[in-house]
Order: structure tokens, then C-alpha cells, then sequence
């Protein structure tokens, strides 16, 4: 535990202690948690989805090497501890990675654990075709191969060092599979080594998870079931909350205006807001005609308002940024003075004027609209800024149609490319440049929706991510993430704000404050009732 400046050493980590579990010594054991979720995730396979939809409620079921501390609010190296592995050792000059393994871990259905499976896990992440889709194998394009050196000891060896790979494996994203459970069937039956149990997975109703009485962390967890409930309905779903009807707000559901409402109506709820780690981002098909012309996507990029985005959607407390999560709570992020002078972030009306230049030379004008659709996701935060997206593709003579398309079908269409123009959300599960850079920018991966790709800027993320020097590192990261907004690689319209909210007999909650994807073990939270 990480003890504050200032304060003697007991007596901070015994606060940590009672803050961490609600209540000091008092935890209680039984209860069902009742949370409600947003919509139907498209399974329950964590390596093959991209989508808080599916991190949250299923991050309970498995198990990593290593974990973010669930009783840290903020992700970081200095939070990364063991979790199946007992401890790791960096060798080779910082290119091999050699994990310790936990004894006596049991999958859900009995079997044993192994370092076979932490080897059948990337054999996964680093084939082509082995997960039906693999969005996170760009994290992995440095591990050359993962050897099996003992029962209970695996090495990940790396094509150059990479002060990151820990965060990465630390993710909600990054559970160890089983090797002798069939892919397919981890999307509807999956098996973990985690807390819970699945019990029930019912498309547009509900998920239930069950405790796991084998569970190798003694004591754990203190539920007896966790149960999300899907509501499609925002409105409905804090209605409900206010009414006691739910324990939980899905972690990312209450917007700024939300959490008024809640702490009026519902003064005793807990609540944080806090950074998401998700930014709201316009993504073109550059490879469909006429979005193929520079000049439209240059226009695109020039006509966003950022400010009435931010000042609508979150009363001022989103932020501006570039493809980095933004400081104070982002370390990686463009300061506000490093902003200045790229396309978009300045004089929105002089921003426009160019826009249309570049909209006439491309053969639009006022006589002569350009009529698209924008597509975007079912639920409320890709509904409500794609709105505003279709009133400010206006000032360029731009006329969108909003197409409304549900979560299980949303990711496939993008993965694919099957859309024209679409207002995204693109959540980073940690805020680390190897997960930003080549999750969404680099040239082939899965997730590059809109299918950027020049060699030049992947050479400087591959140089960033082995650079061991942090400040040399951190410059190297403004500067790619300067040229990526300059090329409107994805326009990034703004870094999001939301809060979760818990019933005060929900105890042992804590709410990670610079990602959505990465604090859902669940094994602590216990019920005062």
C-alpha cells in the first residue's frame, strides 16, 4: 500500500485498511449485489470484446497474472500486485518476464491450473486467427513468445524492453483462459479461476454470478451473487436506483447532470465522479469514397466545437485533449499550453471558414450538401453527442442522418469497417501510450476503426514504447500525439467525466479514478443490511 506523505506508517495503512473495506473488522458475508447495466453485452469473453459493457460484469469470473490493486483508486506500476503469478522477475535486460505461480488454484469446473494455461492464453492474443476477434493483440506485438518453464513458472520473452508490460497484464482486459475449455464456448459458458461464477447470461435481461466456494484467496469474496439487470433506459435506470430498487449504478452511467439529480433525490447514495478514460471521437471511413478526399476529413475535423460539446454534455467538466488522457489525472496526456495551434483547438469560427474552403474545393457548397449517415451506439453517451456531432457537420455544408445501431451489432460493424462516418467512444483500460498508440493508431490493428496507418508514426511508437528514460518518454508522447491530431488520424472531440453510485450498505467499494475497465473483482464488497 502506497502511504501518503506525512503520515506515520501504521497508522496510515491501518486508514487504508478501513477505508478499503467500509468498515474496519466488520465485513459481512452473504447478500446478493444488484447492479444495473446498460445493455446486452455481445458475450462473455473478455479477449474478444472491446466494450465496458462486457469488462464489468465479467472481470469477476477470471483471474490475471497481476491485477491493479482493487483498494487503489489510481492505476499505476506502483499499483500492480500478484494475482495468479506470486512474483515476477525482469531479466535479459529488461526482455524477459518470468512469473512465479500461485499453487492450488482450481478453474470453476475443478480442474487445475497451470502455466500450460497462462501458455494456452498467448498462444491465443498472439495468433491471427485462433479468437474470432483479438482487439487487444496489438498490446502483445512485443512478446516474441511465452515458454513454459516449469508446472508453476512461465517467461514472456520481449523483442526489446517495455516499461509497460506489466500495466497491460494488469488490466481488467488481460485474464489467463483456460486451456482446456473451448473459445467458443468462453463467450457464452465461460470459465474462470475468479471469485464468482457464472450461473445465468440472458440476452436483454440480466447476468447473474454465484460465489465461487473454492476460490483460492481464503475468505473471499464476501457475496453470495452479484446480479446485473439490463435497463436500456438511462432515465429508468436512475429512477430505479433512487427508488433503493438497485444496490449500484453501472460504474459509468451517471453523467454530471445525473449526479445532481441523485444527490438531491438520493442524498445518502455514495458517488464519484471522476475521469473515464474514454474519449468521445469522430471516426471516417477514409477508404469510402468521397471520404477518401483528405480535404473532407481535414473539413471534419475543423467545424468540432469542443467547448459546446463539453459545456452540453458534461456542464464544463470534460477537457480537451489529444489522444492521451489528459492531465491532471492523465500522465501522459497534452498539457493545455502543448493544445495550442493544432488543427481544431483554437478560433472555432476561423476553424469553420476553412472547413468550407476545403468542402468547395472538394465540389460542396451551399447548392450542393454532402448527405451521410453518422452511425453510433444504443445507448445514451454515443447517442447524445452524435446529435451534436450532426448540428455542427452543418457549418460545412454537411447533412447527417443519425443511424441508432445496438451494442451486439455496433462492434462488428466497426471492427469490419461497415460504416461511412460514426460518433465513437473509445476507452483506454490504462493510461499508457503502448495501449492508446497501438490499440488505435497502429497500422493493422483491430481496433484502428477508421484504418489510420503510417509506418513513420509506428516506428515512433515503437520508439516510445521501449524508451526506459520517463521524461525522454513523455516527450516523445506529446510530440506523436501532436502529429496524430495534425493528420486527424481520429479527432478527438473530448475526455469524458461520469460517476458511479452505491447504496450506503454497500461497503468495500472503491472506484479507480483514471479508468472504467479495471476495478470490478468484487471479491472485497460486502452488505451492511
Amino acid at each position: 500500500m502506497k502511504i501518503p506523505n506525512g503520515c506515520f506508517a501504521l497508522v496510515c495503512v491501518v486508514a487504508g485498511v478501513i477505508a478499503s473495506t467500509g468498515a474496519g473488522w466488520a465485513q459481512k458475508y452473504g447478500g446478493v449485489l444488484k447492479i444495473q447495466h446498460m445493455d446486452t453485452p455481445p458475450s462473455a469473453s473478455i479477449h474478444e470484446e472491446a466494450t465496458v459493457s462486457v469488462a464489468v460484469p465479467f472481470m469477476a469470473l477470471y483471474n490475471n497474472l497481476v491485477i491493479f490493486d482493487q483498494h487503489v483508486a489510481k492505476n499505476s506500476l506502483d499499483s500492480v500486485v500478484p494475482d495468479l503469478a506470486t512474483g515476477w522477475t525482469l531479466k535479459n535486460d529488461g526482455r524477459a518476464l518470468t512469473f512465479k505461480l500461485r499453487e492450488g488454484v482450481k478453474w470453476h469446473d475443478g480442474k487445475p491450473f497451470t502455466a500450460e494455461d497462462v501458455g494456452c492464453t498467448f498462444d491465443l492474443l498472439l495468433s491471427p486467427d485462433k479468437l474470432r476477434r483479438n482487439p487487444r493483440q496489438a498490446w502483445y506485438r512485443n512478446v516474441e513468445k511465452v515458454t513454459v518453464d516449469g508446472p508453476l513458472e512461465v517467461t514472456l520473452h520481449l523483442k526489446q524492453p517495455q516499461p509497460s508490460l506489466l500495466a497491460l497484464l494488469a488490466s481488467g482486459y488481460s485474464p489467463i483462459y483456460p486451456c482446456h475449455v473451448p473459445t467458443a464456448d468462453m463467450r457464452r459458458k465461460p470459465v474462470g479461476t475468479g471469485p464468482f461464477k457464472l450461473a445465468e447470461f440472458k440476452l436483454n435481461e440480466g447476468i447473474k454470478l454465484v460465489k465461487n466456494p473454492d476460490y483460492w484467496k481464503k475468505g473471499r469474496p464476501y457475496l453470495d451473487a452479484i446480479e446485473y439487470t439490463i435497463i436500456p433506459d438511462r432515465s429508468t435506470r436512475m429512477l430505479s436506483f433512487v427508488a433503493g430498487k438497485f444496490d449500484m449504478t453501472f460504474p459509468s452511467d451517471v453523467s454530471v447532470p445525473l449526479l445532481k439529480n441523485i444527490r438531491s433525490d438520493a442524498p445518502e447514495a455514495q458517488c464519484t465522479m471522476r475521469e473515464t478514460g474514454v474519449s468521445t471521437n469522430l471516426i471516417v471511413n477514409r477508404e469510402v469514397q468521397p471520404f477518401d478526399d483528405a480535404r473532407i476529413r481535414r473539413a471534419m475535423a475543423l467545424t468540432l466545437d469542443r467547448p459546446s460539446f463539453i459545456r452540453i454534455l458534461s456542464e464544463g467538466e470534460g477537457q480537451m485533449g489529444g489522444a492521451m488522457l489528459p492531465p491532471p489525472d492523465g500522465v501522459w496526456g497534452l498539457p493545455g499550453d502543448k493544445l495550442e495551434g493544432i488543427i481544431g483547438y483554437g478560433d472555432v469560427e476561423k476553424a469553420r471558414a476553412e472547413g468550407r474552403e476545403l468542402m468547395k474545393q472538394a465540389g460542396y457548397g451551399p447548392d450542393k450538401h454532402l448527405k451521410l449517415k453518422v452511425s453510433t451506439r444504443n445507448i445514451a453517451t454515443f447517442k447524445d453527442p452524435a446529435v451534436i456531432l450532426i448540428d455542427q457537420l452543418k457549418h460545412i455544408w454537411i447533412d447527417g442522418e443519425l443511424e441508432i445501431i445496438d451494442t451486439t451489432i455496433y462492434y462488428n460493424r466497426v471492427f469490419k469497417k461497415d460504416y461511412v462516418v460514426a460518433l465513437n467512444l473509445t476507452g483506454s483500460a490504462v493510461d499508457d501510450p503502448d495501449v492508446t498508440l497501438f490499440e488505435g493508431y497502429a497500422c493493422g490493428s483491430l481496433r484502428n476503426y477508421n484504418n489510420y496507418c503510417n509506418p513513420e508514426m509506428t516506428k515512433l511508437f515503437e520508439e516510445q514504447s521501449r524508451e526506459t528514460d520517463r521524461r525522454k518518454r513523455q516527450e516523445l508522447v506529446w510530440e506523436i500525439d501532436r502529429k496524430l491530431q495534425e493528420d486527424v488520424a481520429r479527432p478527438i472531440i473530448s475526455h469524458g467525466r461520469a460517476a458511479g453510485c452505491w447504496q450506503p450498505h454497500v461497503k468495500g467499494v472503491v472506484i479507480q479514478t483514471n479508468s472504467i475497465y479495471n476495478g470490478w473483482r468484487f471479491e472485497d464488497v460486502w452488505l451492511d443490511r
